[in-house]
């Protein structure tokens, strides 16, 4: 999943787990946070996910 924002950006992967793969421009104060929403929402995430590209 890609976050972009005004100050960088960041690709976290879902599954298996929930992990920061590459970032930029972000500190670690802001990556906590868009970590916590990426779990907080990683249900719906994955709907939206399968929803667009299909069922693998």
């Amino acid at each position: 999943m890609h976050v972009t924002g005004e100050d960088g950006e960041a690709k976290f992967w879902i599954e298996p787990v929930i992990s920061l793969a590459v970032y930029y421009g972000l500190n670690q104060k802001k990556l906590n946070e868009i970590q916590r929403i990426v779990e907080d929402h990683k249900d719906e995430i994955v709907k939206a996910w399968q929803k667009h590209f299909g069922k693998h």
